[in-house]
């Protein structure tokens, strides 16, 4: 019997990955849960597993391929262990491999559009995306196969409503062309890179978060000397446990605590039924640099664990993430970010909101600075921090003490102690 192994789905909003590998030919037998093939989805790479074990029939699927979720990979003889396997030579499993033929596209959009709510062909990105805008996606005439409905989609049909035009189904050659570059091979040499997924993802949710949120940023420093006399005395206990005590890592324990004391900052938008949907869990993201592009893996719970864990657990994160082997899981459920390009030398920046959270909170490279207080002038550690926010949720105000919180929990840690 011919079993067809498929792409399964990937997480929210991701609609495709990128075929890294094929770790398996036909003829191999494998077992089950072994991986055939590595690929490279929004941000995330992993391996697929097999769900059932056997011999390989068929690879449906080669390194570069862009497949969708749904999408047959391989087709597999269950039954057959490596012993039976080898004097197995005959055309039989090709005579099977018709029965597991890949569903067609239209079917399989129409299985990925009866899981929604709403009876249109549109992933949850593009629908929540609708919403925040306040567009009814039903509405909206989609230019992909089968009626789907793209980003581009959505934007033209809001365009259209604005400027009172009747929408019309949307085209290629009907979306706003982007601006077109001049040559510059006529100035001297170039080379072409082709973005990878992870850059691709984060060059169009970058833009839309630009677009959409109308971002706020303030700045403030905090002293740390007293901080930084802590970290030094425990970071040996937290390398024995596995992780560093990073200045990253106090901060995500404090700002748990500071949204909770502010639960508009651990909140996301809905435009379309105009709430602000407030969250009771504090899962907080920290950006990292990786070879393959920024990714931001989750810390979950934070506001539960202690600053060792914490360390301990971004540690681990940050090395499957600079392998290249974080997982879907690693990397959703966010309500807050946090980004550190202290190690890059940078002060003060103006971080971009990590939709559909509400802030994010900048940290730059802590420097000795002189201060003047009770009549004396003395050298202190002073943190640069930058909170960028959504205006439409978090007011200024708001926004100012919601830093200050975090300012005066880094220069008094038993703030922390006691209000955390």
């Amino acid at each position: 019997m011919a079993t067809a192994i498929k792409l399964p789905e990937l997480g929210e909003g991701i609609k495709s990955a990128d075929v890294v590998s094929v770790l398996v030919k036909p003829g191999d037998v494998i077992k089950k849960d072994q991986g055939v093939i590595e690929i490279e989805s929004e941000k995330a790479s992993a391996e697929v597993p097999s769900s059932v074990a056997g011999k390989i029939v068929e690879v449906r699927v080669k390194e570069g391929d862009k497949i969708k979720p749904g999408q047959v990979i391989i087709t597999v003889e269950e039954g057959i262990t490596a012993a039976a396997a080898a004097p197995a030579k005959s055309a039989e499993p090709k005579k099977q491999a018709p029965a597991a033929a890949p569903e067609p596209p239209k079917a399989a959009l129409a299985t990925a559009a009866a899981s929604g709510k709403e009876p249109v062909f549109a992933s949850p990105s593009v629908r929540q995306f609708a919403r925040e805008i306040g567009v009814d996606i039903r509405t909206v005439p989609g230019s992909g196969p089968a009626g789907r409905i793209s980003l581009d989609d959505v934007k033209n049909h809001a365009r259209n409503l604005a400027a009172g035009q009747v929408a019309a189904p949307a085209s290629a050659a009907a979306r706003p062309a982007a601006t077109p570059l001049p040559d510059f091979a006529k100035v001297g040499e170039v080379m072409r890179e082709p973005m990878n997924a992870v850059r691709r993802a984060t060059a169009a949710h970058m833009a839309r978060c630009w677009a959409e949120i109308p971002h706020v940023t303030i700045f403030d420093r905090a002293d740390i000397t007293a901080a930084e006399e802590l970290r030094k005395q425990y970071k040996t206990k937290a390398k024995v446990g596995g992780g560093k005590l990073t200045i990253t890592a106090i901060l995500l324990k404090v700002a748990a605590a500071a949204l909770k004391t502010f639960p508009r900052v651990n909140a996301s938008v809905d435009m379309a039924k105009q709430e602000t949907i407030l969250k009771r869990y504090y899962h907080i993201g920290c950006a990292v640099d990786t070879p393959r592009g920024l990714v931001v893996p989750v810390i979950r719970d934070a506001d539960k664990k202690s600053i060792l864990q914490i360390a301990a657990e971004l540690a681990q994160l940050s090395e499957k993430a600079r392998a290249g082997k974080l997982g879907l899981n690693d990397m959703q459920g966010g309500t807050f970010t946090i980004t550190n390009l202290g190690g890059l030398g940078t002060t003060y920046f103006t971080p971009i909101v990590n939709a559909p959270e509400v802030a994010i909170l900048g940290v730059g490279r802590a420097a000795m600075e002189s201060s003047y207080a009770e009549g004396l002038c003395r050298p202190r550690l002073m943190l640069p921090l930058s909170l960028s926010f959504d205006h439409r949720v978090v007011d200024g105000a708001d926004g100012a003490r919601f830093l200050h919180w975090i300012v005066d929990a880094m220069e008094k840690p038993l703030l922390l102690a006691m209000e955390g």
